[in-house]
C-alpha cells in the first residue's frame, strides 16, 4: 500500500476512533453506573416496614448494593424526604390515601404491596354497629390515616362539632382506650403487625364490622374491601368468632423518578421475592400490584412483573449490566458508521484520488503558462525543481492507480524536457538526459 492509501485509512480510523470515543462519552452520561447504595425510608422503627426494609436490603445485598434504612414519624415524613432531593432518601414505604401524584409530582410507584386494613376498635362494654353512632364519641386516630378516617366518617356525619378527634400513636392507642382516654381507635396497620395481633386476641376490645365496606370504596377509590375471615386468627378459640367486614387501605413503595432503573429493577425483585406469596387478606400472586390508583407505575418495574428478568440480568451479575448495555450501544454506533463507512469509502476515495490529480495538474498548468514567456537561468532552475516535486508527488499514487497518472508523468517529462532545452540554450551547452 501506497503512502497515500495509509494516510486515508489512518483517517479513517481516526474518525471511527472519535465516533466511538464521542459515544463512549455520551453513553457515559446517558447510561450512568448505578450507585452501590440507596437509601429508603420506613416510618416507625419496630414497625412492620422496618422488617420488609430489611428483607429488601438482604435482597439488594447479593449483588452488591447497600439499602440503608431511615426511620421516620410515618407516611407523611417518609415522603415529604422523598420529594426532597436533597434529602438523600430514594425510595419509600407509604400508605396509600396519603397522598398522589398530583399533590406529589416526581414519584413513581413500584406497586402496591399489601392490605393495610384500617381498624376500628372500642371498649367489650359498648355496642357499635354502625360509624354513624360514633357521634359525641372521643375518636383517635394515628397522624398517618387522621384525614382519611375524617373523610370517612363525615360521609356518616361524624365531624369535629359532634365528636372529639384525638391523636395517638398506633402502639399507644390501645393503652390510651383501656384507660378510658378514648372511646374509639382506628389506625391502619398490616393483619400480621403485633400490636393489631394483641388488641384482637384482647377480650376486653372489640373490633367494628363495617356493614357498608363495599359503598365505601365505592366512594373512596383508595380503599378496599377485605374480610377478615372467622377463626382466621386463633381458630382453636375462634378469633374472630364470626366473619368481619374491613376497609383497607394498601401499602405502596414509591420511589423518586430519577432512581436508576437498574436500582428500580432490583428493588422490584426484591418486592416480587417479599410479598408474591399468599397472606390472611390476599391471594398468591396478588402483590405486589401492575397497577397504581394514586401514582404512575415505574416502567421497569412493570416490565419485570410482566416479563420477569431481561436477557442480560438473567446472564450476567448485576454490576456487569450497565457496562453491556454500554457496550451494545457502542457496537451499534460503530456498526452504523462503519457500514456506510465501507459503502461510500470507494467513492470517497476516488473522489479524493480525483482532486489529489487535479491539484497536481493545476500546478503543471502554473508552469506550462509561465514557459510561454521569456525565462532566466535562474527561473528555469527554480521551475525544473517544482517540476520534481510534482513528478514525486505523483509517484506517491499506488500502483493500481496508474491508469490515472500516467498521464500526469508524460506530462510533466514533457515539461521538464523544454526545461533542459531552455536551460541549454540559455548556457550554450548541449541538451543532457532528464534525471
Amino acid at each position: 500500500m501506497g503512502g497515500l492509501d495509509t494516510k486515508v485509512v489512518l483517517r479513517g480510523l481516526a474518525a471511527v476512533a472519535s465516533v466511538i470515543a464521542a459515544a463512549w462519552l455520551g453513553l457515559w452520561y446517558f447510561i450512568p453506573a448505578p450507585p452501590s447504595t440507596i437509601t429508603i425510608a420506613v416510618g416507625l422503627k419496630a414497625g412492620s416496614f422496618e422488617d420488609i426494609g430489611r428483607r429488601y436490603a438482604e435482597s439488594l445485598a447479593r449483588h452488591h448494593v447497600k439499602l440503608n434504612i431511615r426511620f421516620t414519624d410515618g407516611s407523611m415524613e417518609s415522603l415529604g424526604l422523598l420529594r426532597d432531593p436533597k434529602s438523600g432518601v430514594d425510595a419509600a414505604f407509604a400508605l396509600g390515601g396519603v397522598t398522589n401524584s398530583t399533590e406529589s409530582p416526581g414519584l413513581l410507584s413500584l406497586g402496591r404491596i399489601s392490605y393495610s386494613p384500617i381498624w376500628i376498635f372500642y371498649r367489650a362494654s359498648q355496642s357499635f354497629e354502625h360509624l354513624s353512632q360514633l357521634k359525641g364519641m372521643r375518636v383517635s386516630t394515628s397522624s398517618a390515616t387522621r384525614r382519611m378516617v375524617a373523610d370517612i366518617l363525615a360521609a356518616y356525619g361524624v365531624t369535629a362539632q359532634n365528636a372529639t378527634f384525638l391523636l395517638f400513636r398506633a402502639p399507644t392507642a390501645g393503652r390510651a382506650l383501656l384507660a378510658g382516654e378514648t372511646d374509639v381507635i382506628s389506625f391502619s396497620q398490616e393483619v400480621t403487625n403485633a400490636n393489631v395481633q394483641r388488641l384482637l386476641r384482647d377480650p376486653a376490645v372489640r373490633l367494628m364490622n363495617v356493614a357498608q365496606a363495599d359503598a365505601l370504596t365505592q366512594r373512596f377509590p383508595s380503599l378496599q374491601h377485605v374480610v377478615l375471615a372467622q377463626g382466621v386468627i386463633d381458630l382453636e378459640k375462634n378469633i374472630p368468632s364470626a366473619d368481619v367486614n374491613l376497609i383497607a387501605l394498601t401499602n405502596v413503595v414509591v420511589v423518586r423518578a430519577d432512581l436508576h432503573p437498574e436500582m428500580i429493577y432490583l428493588l422490584a425483585q426484591a418486592m416480587k421475592e417479599e410479598h408474591s406469596r399468599g397472606g390472611i387478606l390476599h391471594r398468591a400472586g396478588d402483590f405486589p400490584t401492575q397497577t397504581d390508583p394514586e401514582f404512575p407505575m415505574a416502567e421497569e418495574a412493570l416490565d419485570y412483573y410482566k416479563n420477569g428478568p431481561s436477557f442480560l440480568q438473567r446472564y450476567l451479575p448485576f454490576w456487569t449490566i450497565n457496562y453491556a448495555k454500554r457496550l451494545i450501544a457502542i457496537l451499534l454506533t460503530a456498526f452504523a458508521v462503519i457500514i456506510p463507512l465501507f459503502t461510500y469509502a470507494p467513492k470517497l476515495y476516488g473522489w479524493f484520488l480525483q482532486a489529489y490529480l487535479q491539484r497536481l495538474y493545476r500546478r503543471l498548468r502554473l508552469i506550462e503558462t509561465e514557459m510561454d514567456a521569456e525565462l532566466t537561468a535562474a527561473r528555469v532552475a527554480a521551475l525544473q525543481t517544482d517540476l520534481k516535486d510534482i513528478n514525486r508527488a505523483a509517484h506517491i499514487l499506488p500502483l493500481r492507480h496508474s491508469d490515472k497518472f500516467i498521464g500526469l508523468i508524460q506530462h510533466v517529462h514533457a515539461a521538464r524536457a523544454e526545461l533542459t532545452s531552455r536551460m541549454n540554450a540559455l548556457s550554450g551547452t548541449s541538451a543532457e538526459p532528464l534525471n
